[in-house]
């Protein structure tokens, strides 16, 4: 059974930080590219970061300077660290998994809720 974890949300203030992590089971977790998405209410999923197998890096615009993604391919775990938190950062965080070369054979996460505010 494909699992995938996230953990790490919470409330903080504007300029504070926070760790998500997104454990992996089930699956040859270093097959996986790896993103993180969010999602507002109401609002679609954006991509946020993404990390692939072979570790190519990038970001949205918005978190470009602020977020950092890593994986651990021993661990079968994907981090984000957030730092300089803001606001608009407001949203749940989905982690996803997608095979390097099966086409739509991808997984989710359940979501974890990151709330910026004073």
């Amino acid at each position: 059974q494909v699992q995938l974890v996230e953990s790490g949300g919470g409330l903080v203030q504007p300029g504070g930080s926070l760790r998500l992590s997104c454990a992996a089971s089930g699956i040859i977790f270093s097959d996986f590219d790896m993103r993180w998405y969010r999602q507002d209410p109401g609002e679609q999923r954006d991509l946020v970061a993404m990390i692939t197998t072979g570790g190519t890096i990038d970001y949205a615009d918005s978190v470009k300077g602020r977020f950092t993604i890593s994986r651990d391919n021993v661990k079968n775990t994907l981090y984000l660290q957030m730092n300089s938190l803001k606001p608009e950062d407001t949203a749940v965080y989905y982690c996803n998994a997608k095979h390097k070369l099966i086409i739509n054979l991808q997984y989710w996460g359940q979501g974890t809720q990151v709330t910026v505010s004073s």
